[in-house]
Parts: C-alpha cells; sequence; structure tokens
C-alpha cells in the first residue's frame, strides 16, 4: 500500500485483537515506524516477541492522558484509534470510566492530531452506537458526534477525521465464541443469554478491510459501515455443537445488563443518504452549519419507507453457513488440536 511508505503509524489500543491484526497485514508494506500506544506492559511485550521487527516502537499509555497522547503524536502520519471499554456490562458499572475512554480519550486524539497535524485519522466505532441503549453504545456514539464535530472545522488540507462502524468481530476480546468453545470442550453447560437474540458478525480480517478501505477511500466527517450478514445466538451454539460434536446442556442466562435483542448497523435517515459501495456504505458527513435559514431543504418523502438496517431484517445465516464462517478462523481451527 503506497500511502503508508515510510510513514509513521500510531495505533491506539494496539496490543488489542484489531492492532495485532492490522500490524500482520500492514507489516508487509514499506511502512516506516508503527507505534503501540496502549496501557499494559505485558501484551506490548507479548506483541513484541510475536513480531521481531525494529519498526514496531511501543509506548505505555492511556487515552485520557492529555501529556501521553501528546508525547506520542510527535512525527506521526496516520492514526487508527482503537483504544474503548467494550465490554457492555462492564460499562453499565462503571459508565464514567467508559466516558473518560471511549469519549474523552477521543476527544484528545483528534484534538492533538489537528494540533501535530496528523494527515488522517480513522476511529473504530460499534453497531451499539446506533440507537444505543447501554453505556458502551452511548459513549461510541458520543466519540462518532465529535469526529462529526471536529471534522466540520477541518479545511480541505487538515487532518482528515472518519469512522468505521461494524458488529462483532469473531475472536476479538470479548467475543462470544470463544466462551462456548471452552465450555464445550470443559463439558460445562453453554451459557446462553437469549438463543432468539440476533447479532452480526464479521471476522477480524473483515474489520481491518473496512479500516483500509475507509483509511484509502474516505473524505472528511465520513462513516464506513460494514455490511453483515446475521445469525441467532442460538443457531450458533448449534453451529458450535455440530463442529466439536458436543453434548453439552444449554443453560439460558438471560440479558445481561445493557445487551440489545437486536443491533442496528444504520439507522434509516443515515441509509437514506448512504452510498452503497459494494461490501460498505459511505456515510457522508452534513456539512451545513447552524443558520439553517441559508438552506432550501425540500422535504423527502422516501425516507418514510426506508427501513434501519439490523442484525433482525438482515440476511440470517442457517447453523450450516454459520459452521463455514467458524471454519474460516484460525483460532476455531487451533481448538480442534488443543
Amino acid at each position: 500500500m503506497k500511502e503508508l511508505k515510510n510513514k509513521t503509524i500510531l495505533i491506539t489500543g494496539g496490543t488489542g485483537s484489531f492492532g495485532n491484526a492490522l500490524i500482520k497485514k500492514i507489516i508487509n508494506y514499506d511502512v516506516g515506524i508503527i507505534k503501540i500506544f496502549s496501557r499494559d506492559e505485558k501484551k506490548q511485550e507479548d506483541m513484541r516477541i510475536k513480531f521481531k521487527d525494529k519498526r514496531l516502537k511501543f509506548y505505555i499509555g492511556d487515552v485520557r492522558d492529555t501529556y501521553s497522547v501528546d508525547e506520542v503524536m510527535q512525527e506521526v502520519d496516520y492514526i487508527f484509534h482503537a483504544a474503548a471499554l467494550k465490554q457492555v456490562p462492564s460499562c453499565e458499572f462503571y459508565p464514567m470510566e467508559a466516558i473518560k475512554t471511549n469519549a474523552y480519550g477521543a476527544q484528545n486524539i483528534m484534538t492533538l492530531a489537528a494540533k501535530h497535524k496528523v494527515k488522517r485519522v480513522v476511529l473504530l466505532s460499534t453497531d451499539k452506537a446506533v440507537y444505543p441503549i447501554n453505556t458502551m453504545g452511548i459513549s461510541k456514539a458520543l466519540m462518532e458526534r465529535l469526529m462529526l464535530a471536529k471534522s466540520r472545522e477541518s479545511g480541505k488540507n487538515d487532518t482528515l477525521f472518519c469512522t468505521t462502524r461494524y458488529g462483532n468481530v469473531m475472536g476479538s476480546r470479548g467475543s462470544v465464541i470463544p466462551l462456548f468453545i471452552k465450555q464445550i470442550k470443559t463439558g460445562q453447560p453453554i451459557t446462553v443469554t437469549n438463543p432468539d437474540m440476533t447479532r452480526f458478525f464479521m471476522s477480524l480480517e473483515e474489520s481491518v478491510n473496512l479500516v483500509i478501505h475507509a483509511f484509502k477511500n474516505s473524505n472528511h466527517g465520513d462513516i464506513f459501515v460494514q455490511k453483515s450478514n446475521a445469525a441467532t445466538i442460538g443457531d450458533l451454539v448449534e453451529a458450535l455443537k455440530q463442529l466439536f460434536s458436543a453434548k453439552n446442556p444449554i443453560k439460558i442466562i438471560g440479558n445481561r445488563h445493557g445487551e440489545k435483542s437486536h443491533e442496528t448497523l444504520l439507522t434509516r435517515e443515515e441509509r437514506f443518504i448512504a452510498n452503497d459501495k459494494g461490501n460498505f456504505y459511505q456515510v457522508p458527513i452534513d456539512n451545513r452549519d447552524l443558520n439553517y435559514d441559508k438552506f432550501f431543504v425540500k422535504g423527502q418523502k422516501k425516507i418514510s419507507s426506508t427501513y434501519d438496517y439490523t442484525s433482525e431484517n438482515t440476511k440470517r445465516m442457517n447453523v450450516n453457513e454459520i459452521k463455514k464462517l467458524l471454519l474460516k478462523l484460525d483460532f476455531v481451527q487451533k481448538s480442534f488440536d488443543a
């Protein structure tokens, strides 16, 4: 990827699943320096040993802390902002912690990126930010709005901010699939919140591809949304049981704090203006200012017939389709031998 040649990249929350997957991809290019910014020195050491690449530079810090962010921004060309608190129940119990990381932390990243004249910042969001009912989603929705506000301030040659939004990434931190596999292999009951609950599912590779697509093709303030198939949690469990020839009982534990029955990737308002890019939707920014009398906006009746893009109304994978998807995942393949 020619855009990365000899450039300095910053990945916040870079020791997580996404950071590892992104590095695995971009390390094959002639990238200059990759700065990994996170709070966990043990995970940083694990990555240092895993990749053994002198282009990787590790920085301990917190996106909440302006000083540490300011220090790591030196001479950075591009930023992938993945640092976040993502566990829905944990964010419900500690909402201010989620706001500090997901909203204030993102604001720190964007403000200092503009100060240091970083060329481009891609922020990672979630389907939970759409019609949010939990703190994690609310804090991520606020992050998106902060990105839009910052983008309205940016001129043509200023730092470009954009966001990617997607559903559950299989195998990432907090993914339920490794838990289900562990329960199957240790003979425990499989703990299911609600078998009729639906979720969007995508691989780590797909999440990285979406971020790279946004990085290469975004305009100021764009939100890129991954098109994804969905599945019920009950069908996911059945697919895993069939793959592992398991007979574990299923224990229904009920929805956890802040959980939705179904997720949404696009509101009907966003879908109405979104550009369909094949595997993605590209939602442009509304660049009007607060002087609305300058604009003549003709009513759009069609918007009332447009519908939200949800895990309930998108293509629903059956058990066999889920099995095929699971078998493509490295960590699932490794589980057969463990």
